[in-house]
């Protein structure tokens, strides 16, 4: 199992704990062999935990310009149309994945392209399922424009318990999809701001992994209708005549009478 660098020294400061408690435990009380047994126990799970926490499976992406990826590990806690306010400021399609203490809390690009905008806002640390912690917790937010010009907006955001989040993004990278552009402690959530018309692959309540699911198809663009080049010339003398005829005076078709 590879680790996570995030995690280097939070696995240092569990097993310096763990190592402290033992020997407390075994120092005072050298003959309650219950209780040894019970924080051995303890100390066992909390460092299994941590490991799992930090871990970092290797994973082969197969990037597509028409998809868009899930980027965290985690659950699908709301889907929604929505006004994003910050940067698109536009009617959106939110797709929220919730991340809880047992997820891999690697963050990764959910298409690839141009890092068109990058923000940090300090907050609150709100549980991650309210409904206001998408604009009201610390949090970053994202937008990464693709080839064809369509910008998809993500935010991480802090939760009662993730009380750290880590970004590797700027303004004006290039970024692959599938790529880890953050980290985030101990739990917590990312929210997703897809173009309306995008085809929605996953649904409520659904467990998702980070570079692998497919969370929506972005709408494709529709190209205009080529006119070829006889037809063209031909409406645009038809509009010429149109406009010569609106600009002569109307003659008066009325008779007098005698």
């Amino acid at each position: 199992m590879t680790i996570h660098k995030e995690g280097y020294t939070s696995i240092a400061l569990c097993i310096l704990f763990i190592f402290v408690l033992n020997a407390v435990i075994q120092f005072y009380f050298p003959q309650a062999f219950v209780v040894k047994w019970i924080i051995y126990i303890l100390s066992f799970f909390l460092f299994v935990i941590i490991l799992q926490f930090f871990r970092s499976p290797s994973l082969t992406i197969n990037e597509d310009e028409t998809q868009v990826l899930c980027p965290a590990d985690g659950k699908v806690v709301v889907i929604e149309e929505t006004t994003e306010t910050e940067y698109l400021k536009d009617k959106r399609i939110q797709i929220s994945v919730f991340m809880s203490p047992v997820n891999v809390h690697i963050n990764r690009n959910p298409i690839s392209g141009v890092v068109k905008y990058f923000k940090y806002n300090p907050g609150k640390y709100l549980v991650a399922w309210h409904p206001k912690s998408s604009t009201e917790n610390e949090r970053t937010t994202i937008v990464i424009e693709n080839s064809e010009g369509v910008p998809v907006l993500f935010r991480q955001i802090a939760g009662a318990l993730a009380r750290r989040i880590v970004w590797y993004v700027k303004e004006g990278d290039i970024v692959g999809q599938g790529q880890q552009f953050g980290f985030i402690k101990f739990g917590s959530r990312v929210d997703v701001f897809l173009p309306l018309g995008s085809e929605i692959k996953v649904g409520l309540q659904q467990v998702v992994k980070g570079g692998k699911t497919i969370l929506a198809e972005l709408p494709k663009k529709v190209a205009p209708t080529p006119v070829p080049a006889k037809a063209a010339q031909k409406q645009d003398a038809d509009d010429a005549f149109e406009t010569v005829a609106a600009a002569r005076p109307v003659k008066n078709t009325i008779k007098k009478k005698v």
